[in-house]
Parts: structure tokens; sequence; C-alpha cells
């Protein structure tokens, strides 16, 4: 199943109680396309809620388009690197990631303040292996 393009924002519940520890990964919707692995490029869309207000901080869906990255080498944070190994493209997954694999004591600007749990669902739209030679996606 490829990334349909008619999919939409999801909208994230209020979490409540108390924040996890570890990485949590849930899949919402298990995709079909390829798997996504460590040093493919990623096209992925996202939103993301800080666990302690519930409130939206950032979301590629607003922006119109994708983020693209390359997968395990750190050009995300390290909850997205780990919680993203392992998607099929056209899946759907919930990642609860834990200060330490997030922002940690610095935070992230006036959004995410210090020692924050991040929740994020995660739409993976494409992946592709360095030097595939196919377009963006299409493998």
């Amino acid at each position: 199943m490829p990334f349909d393009p008619n999919t939409t924002k999801p909208e994230i519940d209020f979490p409540g109680d108390t924040p996890p520890t570890e990485l949590v990964i849930e899949d919402i919707t298990e995709g079909d396309g390829p798997v996504a692995e460590a040093g493919h490029q990623i096209k992925a869309h996202y939103v993301g809620v800080a666990w302690s207000t519930g409130e939206e901080f950032d979301a590629s869906w607003n922006r119109g388009a994708p983020l693209e990255f390359q997968l395990g080498v750190g050009q995300v944070i390290p909850g997205w690197d780990q919680g993203i190994q392992g998607m099929k493209v056209g899946g759907r997954r919930k990642l609860v990631i834990p200060p330490q694999l997030a922002y940690g004591e610095r935070g992230a600007g006036g959004a995410i303040g210090p020692n924050e749990t991040l929740i994020f669902v995660v739409d993976l739209v494409a992946t592709n292996k360095p030097g595939a030679g196919s377009a963006f996606g299409l493998r």
C-alpha cells in the first residue's frame, strides 16, 4: 500500500497520566510498502504534541510537505531514528518519546520545554536506499 495522498492530518488525544520513561512504538496502521531501514532516505508526514500540555508544537501537514531525512544517522532526534526503523511505507505510527531520546534538558526553543516527553504520529510516505537510482519513493 503506497502512501495515500488523501490521508489527512491525524488528531492526537491528550495523554494525561505519567509519561513513559522508554520509547513507545505503536502501529496505528501497518503499511505494506517498503520497510524503512537505517541509511535510507525517508519522507514522512507528522504531528508532534508535548505530553505535558497536549499542545501541538509542530506538524509537517501545516507546511504541506513531508519531512525528508536520512534514517539512523542523527539528522533527527534519536526517538525518530529508533522509532521509524522497521516501519512500512503507507503506515501510520505513534511514537511516545522520552526526553533523553528527544531534546533532553535543553528543550527546543519556546515550543518544547526542558525534559519534555513528546508524542508524534508519523505517516511514512516514502523510503529509498541511498544511490538506488530510482526516483524517490518508487522502490
